[in-house]
């Protein structure tokens, strides 16, 4: 499952042992399951306090009723944000910063799907926002740091950003430094 998932893509991870009380990935995901079932029960105050508490002592939010498949790999975690009506499909690995939220906030659409679904077997990397209900991020996709989607991506499709850095100095160089990242 989950421990698995991570033990097996995080190079860092020497052993399960130490993902099991030191990932705060882990943490959050292992706390996810037991607060998704609970709200599956209808019991919303509960699994909303509990996944405050992880929310506090992690800085990563995941509402419980957000649905997550198997083998869920958070890295480093931070700042992310899942969103109610998020749909993940299995084998989905996501990195720090990561928001999966809503195009809009409004309280008459509070019943509707307002946050994307990932597709399995997706990466997503830090920074990355991903906005609307309606937005469906294809199997196998890679979507790169900082980028910011709005629309549907297809399956099998890299998705990135790409800036230039200029690097100008007073010192006298033999070249330019001109860097392109």
């Amino acid at each position: 499952g989950d421990l698995e998932a991570i033990f097996k893509f995080d190079p860092a991870a020497k052993n399960k042992s130490e993902i099991i009380f030191s990932y705060p990935g882990f943490y959050a995901i292992s706390v996810y399951r037991i607060s998704h079932e609970l709200w599956k029960a209808k019991l919303p105050v509960v699994p909303r306090v509990i996944s405050e508490y992880v929310h506090n002592k992690t800085g990563i939010d995941i509402h419980p009723g957000a649905t997550i498949g198997k083998d869920f790999f958070i890295d480093h975690g931070t700042g992310i944000v899942i969103g109610e009506t998020t749909i993940i499909g299995d084998n989905v690995k996501i990195y720090q910063g990561v928001t999966l939220g809503a195009l809009n906030v409004l309280k008459e659409e509070a019943e509707i799907k307002r946050h994307p679904t990932i597709e399995d077997d997706v990466v997503i990397y830090a920074n990355a926002t991903i906005l609307g209900g309606k937005t469906v991020i294809g199997k196998k996709s890679v979507i790169g740091g900082n980028v910011w989607v709005s629309n549907s991506i297809p399956a099998d499709s890299l998705v990135f950003n790409k800036s230039e850095i200029i690097i100008k100095s007073n010192k006298v160089f033999p070249e330019p430094l001109n860097f392109v990242i």
